[in-house]
């Protein structure tokens, strides 16, 4: 199978007195999509945060595309984080930029690209995530809360990156924008080959486009496996989350068969 796109071994995370993950382990196989759920205060954001090198653990090892990322040198951090894209939960656009520019924005950083390489990429990427070319003139205040998740979705992917981080990706969104950009990631995925973690609090994403999902509870991970596994499993927080109001229908579309991994 290869070496997986990220490896987490011992993984801590303290802040003084607390302790918000004890002792993480997590392989990312090459290819999939894994969804990372857990409970307000488990610290998803936090460790997605560790896995792009925004913040350090306390201990343990985070090995992204083959790399220790505690062990490389600022210089070499910013290489390996362009191999990688991240779409945060609100988007984050730069307001006073233009679509084209939001996406341009990682390109003209790279200082190698001419401005007519520039322009043929963004909209290649604007394509390629279902916008068309006459919204690249659009400021972000005039987009819909979907068209602003593909936005971003397209600026993560300015740099051809081999994995794609997602922070809650269909938050804000309604059922039929959030099913078509579920669509949009898996698409994306099988297209470009890329491994994908999610951090997600949809039930229908985890249903619909996860290979695998892990779960955060209880200071590390109490399950991961794929969906239709995760929800056997008698624990508090997997009885209150996946088998609510909502739970029957999870339940059908977790039996149903997945999706293999891209690249798994």
């Amino acid at each position: 199978m290869g070496r997986p796109a990220i490896e987490v071994q011992g993984l801590w995370t303290q802040f003084g007195n607390q302790v918000v993950h004890k002792d993480l382990t997590l392989a990312v196989q090459r290819g999939e999509i894994l969804g990372i759920v857990g409970g307000s205060g488990s610290g998803k954001t936090t460790l997605l945060r560790e896995l792009i090198g925004l913040q350090p653990p306390s201990r343990g090892r985070v090995c992204i595309l083959g790399e220790d990322i505690q062990r490389l040198s600022a210089a070499e951090q910013r290489r390996l984080s362009q191999r990688w894209g991240v779409l945060f939960q609100q988007g984050a656009l730069f307001s006073a930029l233009s679509v084209f520019d939001n996406i341009a924005f990682p390109l003209r950083e790279l200082r190698t690209l001419d401005e007519a390489s520039i322009r043929d990429l963004v909209m290649l990427k604007l394509r390629m995530v279902g916008l068309r070319p006459a919204d690249a003139l659009k400021m972000p205040a005039e987009l819909s809360g979907g068209m602003v998740k593909r936005v971003g979705l397209a600026r993560a992917l300015a740099l051809d990156a081999e994995l794609l981080f997602l922070d809650e990706p269909t938050s804000g969104l309604d059922p039929v924008a959030a099913n078509a950009f579920d669509e949009l990631i898996g698409h994306v995925r099988d297209g470009l080959g890329l491994t994908v973690v999610m951090i997600t609090h949809d039930l229908d994403s985890l249903a619909t486009v996860c290979d695998r999902v892990a779960v955060l509870a209880d200071q590390r991970f109490i399950a991961v496996a794929p969906l239709a596994e995760v929800v056997q499993l008698a624990h508090p927080f997997i009885r209150d989350f996946f088998h609510g109001e909502r739970g029957d229908r999870v339940l059908r579309a977790a039996a149903q068969p997945a999706s293999s991994p891209g690249g798994a």
